[in-house]
């Protein structure tokens, strides 16, 4: 395996501040959403004599971890295959701590379907399952409804072991009808992702953070307002705390700030290259049983246009929401939510990406429960019962924070002593652990895995990585 190593940093980024303050430690990682979790997890784990603290204005996972999707993905296509490499490790991972802990986070492999109603996408989809396939993702298995098919293990509702990675591509329109009767009929193709599902991320975030603190993380409910830096590395954070503000020295502070990654970062004089997306999910009881309780996650691969009548067109209008009549992005997408007696599912459609300034609480679209149930009418026709008459749905959210290519930012800072784990855009459940277990390697000079570069920062400086950023393609983002 080759090998990639940050640039040399002048100092150990843990050794000791000498000078007196109000509290000492040698790692300080500011917030508590997953990614700064894991970072916690599996620091301690490698070198329990650290001492790290954990901070947050807010509780744990309360911010964005505990409004996702809660799923995971191994479907990755990319030029080098390093989202593959890291998505693959997480969920090693994942499973690992699945089995030491009997699934405590109800870790399942039900996968995802792709589904697409056009020729030409379904020839480009074939294309990325291929390319995931050289890259480590599992083999392509093609279903054409001939006799010499190979043979298709359906997902079981849970767990997650014994089962086949790769893709089973069904590519004949009718044994999609036989196989997922509840799909649109005009199918042309199925891609069935094998090493996906979802889990319980509230469940995941905490069982983390209860083995951390057993290692001695602290956990501090404080807001960041200030880094010190001093001959370029950081020396201590500075902390807003019930009556007043304290100071730790630190030679190590891990930017985990998920939304507010760019203003902590700023605290350092870095600007990063990220920018938020508001998304957003509905949840509602299918009371009428359309989606089968052990479907898997759902997601139409086709942009569509949403078929408003006239008079809904003319109000829109009026609205000023005429962005919801022209031809919206593809990626609408839901699964079952709760065990075979609950009737609940989840819905979410990222039909509007524009970058936002991240305000709390979240603002409020009236329209999104609406637009994202007619979305997917075009993939389940027969969620139309619903229209007219939808079942009171919930809806939460959070901020995707994204670089331009829709990578993590996962290491060392230019402020030595500085690291960063975010821009987990969409796949921070996911890649949690991945992505701890690099940071941590980074902190601690570990040997790193050959993925290690394609997340640092310092890629944007490299000639040939500003090259490929022209011809990324699809980011695969849902």
């Amino acid at each position: 395996m080759e090998e990639g190593r940050p640039a040399a940093q002048p100092e150990d980024p843990l050794d000791e501040v000498q000078e007196p303050v109000t509290a000492t430690a040698d790692v300080v990682i500011c917030g508590a959403g997953i990614a700064g979790i894991s970072a916690a997890y599996h620091l301690s784990l490698r070198k329990p004599s650290l001492r790290i603290l954990l901070v947050d204005s807010g509780p744990p996972l309360g911010l964005t971890s505990d409004k996702s999707t809660e799923a995971y993905r191994n479907w990755w296509p990319g030029p080098d295959g390093a989202m593959v490499r890291l998505m693959n490790r997480s969920i090693d991972l994942l499973e690992e701590l699945a089995r030491a802990t009997g699934n405590a986070f109800r870790l399942n492999r039900r996968g995802y379907l792709y589904v697409t109603a056009d020729p030409e996408r379904a020839e480009t989809l074939l294309q990325a399952a291929e390319q995931t396939a050289r890259e480590g993702a599992g083999p392509v298995r093609r279903h054409t409804g001939s006799p010499g098919d190979p043979p298709y293990l359906p997902s079981p509702p849970e767990g997650f072991e014994g089962l086949p990675d790769g893709v089973d591509a069904f590519l004949d329109p009718g044994l999609i009808r036989r196989r997922f009767p509840y799909l649109t009929d005009q199918a042309v193709a199925v891609f069935h992702v094998r090493r996906c599902g979802w889990l319980s991320a509230h469940r995941l975030g905490m069982l983390l953070l209860e083995q951390a603190r057993a290692r001695g993380v602290a956990f501090r409910s404080a807001r960041l307002v200030g880094v010190e830096v001093r001959g370029g590395r950081v020396q201590a954070v500075r902390l807003s705390v019930p009556g007043g503000e304290e100071t730790v020295a630190t030679g190590c502070l891990v930017n985990a700030a998920g939304p507010f990654l760019r203003e902590v970062a700023r605290m350092l004089d870095v600007e990063l290259p990220v920018f938020c997306e508001l998304h957003c999910k509905v949840m509602f009881p299918d009371v009428e049983g359309v989606i089968p309780r052990d479907a898997p996650l759902i997601i139409g691969a086709d942009p569509l246009q949403l078929p408003w009548s006239e008079e809904e067109r003319d109000l829109l209008q009026e609205m000023g929401r005429s962005e919801l009549l022209g031809v919206l992005p593809g990626g609408a997408h839901l699964r079952p939510e709760g065990g075979p007696e609950s009737p609940y599912v989840l819905m979410l459609w990222p039909y509007a990406t524009r970058p936002v300034d991240p305000v709390f609480p979240i603002p409020e679209d009236p329209l999104f429960p609406e637009v994202v149930l007619r979305g997917l009418t075009t993939l389940i026709p027969g969620l139309r019962i619903y229209i007219s008459r939808m079942p009171r749905p919930a809806v939460d959210g959070g901020y995707y924070v994204r670089t331009p290519e829709n990578r993590p930012l996962i290491g060392p800072l230019p402020v030595a002593g500085a690291y960063v784990i975010g821009a987990l855009s969409g796949f921070g459940i996911m890649a949690a652990m991945g992505a701890g277990e690099l940071l941590a390697a980074h902190i601690l000079g570990e040997r790193l895995p050959d993925y290690a570069l394609a997340f640092t920062l310092d890629r944007y400086e490299r000639p040939d990585y500003r090259a490929r950023l022209h011809a990324w393609g699809e980011t695969w983002q849902l």
